[in-house]
């Protein structure tokens, strides 16, 4: 009697993840960012575990801060888009390899300071009220699953 494969990781269709982009205005540190946020919403921002990327060369830090909304039972995360720390595991013995000490997650945005993720499908960013003056309109973007930072975000949910 032959099993019958209850599915197939080809058929598997993956849903896209919308994300939002958050470019800062001037130049300011984050425990700043996070604490006039703070001042301005119910939700309270705390630092967690920072998000690690695992490089060939360097193992790269992101920071990250989330908040739970309690009306719409909603988390709500912040990542750092540039890295704020790089740790070397091996010296690099090639003469042109394309990893640096510092890393984007998306390398093609590198004008953006955060990544926002949102535990919903259709995340509602409005709830967030950011400083006036301090950020640009928030950017919604799509990440795709073939796209590595989709599978970051998957990894961490």
């Amino acid at each position: 009697m032959e099993i019958q494969k209850l599915y197939d990781l080809d058929d598997i269709e993956f849903e896209d993840i919308a994300i939002g982009l958050v470019r800062l205005a001037k130049d300011i540190p984050d425990h700043e960012f996070f604490y006039k946020i703070n001042q301005t919403n119910d939700l309270k921002f705390s630092r967690k575990k920072d998000l690690v990327f695992h490089g060939d060369y360097y193992d790269y830090l992101f920071p990250r801060f989330e908040a739970y909304h309690k009306s719409t039972k909603t988390c709500f995360t912040f990542i750092s888009n540039k890295s704020s720390e790089s740790k070397q595991k091996k010296v690099q013995t090639e003469l042109f390899t394309e990893e640096e000490n510092i890393k984007f997650l998306l390398n093609n945005q590198a004008d953006v300071e955060y990544i926002l993720h949102s535990s919903e499908q259709f995340p509602d960013f409005s709830v967030i009220l950011l400083p006036e003056n301090l950020v640009f309109p928030i950017q919604d973007y799509t990440l795709s699953s073939d796209e590595e930072l989709y599978q970051i975000i998957q990894y961490y949910e």
